[in-house]
């Protein structure tokens, strides 16, 4: 069996950036075991699987070691193939997905713009010992359906932080993200996944379902301008719509091949 496969650098204007995502097109579903494979060997954060239904595409996205719920830079990835080497011109993009339901992608100017859910985060007491396993004592945590907010006193603090990734695999998270006010944006934030097997995400697109509510209601604005200041970086523009967030980003197209299997 012949599958096409790309890799994307998501939320990057250009290659060598932003996060790495692959996207394997299937003309129909393979046994999970088998799509759990491909992403092991892929060995990227994410690995993106397509197959057309109808008038959209089913997706997954699978991890090195796990498949996850929601997947910001994998979706981006996705329409980035389909707009610019698989021939899609409509003007928007339906994805369904098994427990985020639809979310649709529209090419906005250089942007590709993405809908997805809000998961708002609640304050929480600081779990104990989770100031020494990131680092640095936060501010605030706040807690989402999956992802914990880890709120610092500045950018610095989340540029500088060095945590210790097999302590916070025993916090009970999806994903820690530090955040705090940003200079060149409204905010920054990293992501920290030793749980899914990615032990500082480079741009998580599904964590900002979380920021941007949040920093929309600390700011008092909607509109959002977001940096995850990893070593490779991601810059995003974010709008705070309710139950709903719009994630707007650039792609740039790495590689395409074909997988054997």
């Amino acid at each position: 069996m012949k599958i096409p496969i790309y890799q994307v650098d998501a939320f990057a204007s250009a290659v060598f950036a932003g996060n790495p995502a692959a996207v394997c097109v299937l003309a129909s579903w393979l046994e999970d075991g088998v799509l759990q494979a491909i992403a092991a060997e892929n060995n990227l954060s994410e690995t993106s699987f397509l197959v057309r239904r109808g008038a959209g595409f089913d997706l997954r996205w699978f991890t090195p070691a796990t498949e996850v719920a929601l997947c910001g830079h994998g979706t981006l990835a996705a329409a980035k193939v389909l707009l610019d080497r698989r021939g899609w011109r409509e003007p928007e993009i339906r994805f369904q997905t098994r427990q985020r339901g639809v979310l649709t992608v529209a090419k906005r100017g250089e942007l590709l713009e993405m809908d997805f859910p809000a998961l708002p985060a609640r304050p929480v007491a600081t779990p104990a010992g989770l100031g020494e396993a990131l680092g640095a004592e936060p501010r605030q945590v706040l807690e989402s359906a999956e992802d914990w907010l880890a709120v610092m006193d500045d950018e610095a603090a989340v540029r500088g932080l060095q945590p210790e990734f097999a302590a916070l695999e025993k916090f009970g998270c999806r994903c820690l993200v530090p955040t705090a006010r940003g200079g060149r944006g409204d905010f920054v934030s990293r992501a920290f996944a030793p749980r899914l097997g990615i032990p500082e995400d480079p741009v998580t697109g599904s964590a900002h379902c979380v920021l941007a509510p949040y920093w929309a209601g600390v700011l008092g604005k909607d509109e959002l301008h977001a940096f995850q200041v990893s070593a490779r970086g991601g810059e995003l523009y974010c709008r705070n719509a309710g139950d709903r967030v719009k994630l707007a980003g650039q792609a740039a197209v790495y590689l395409e091949g074909t997988i054997h299997v």
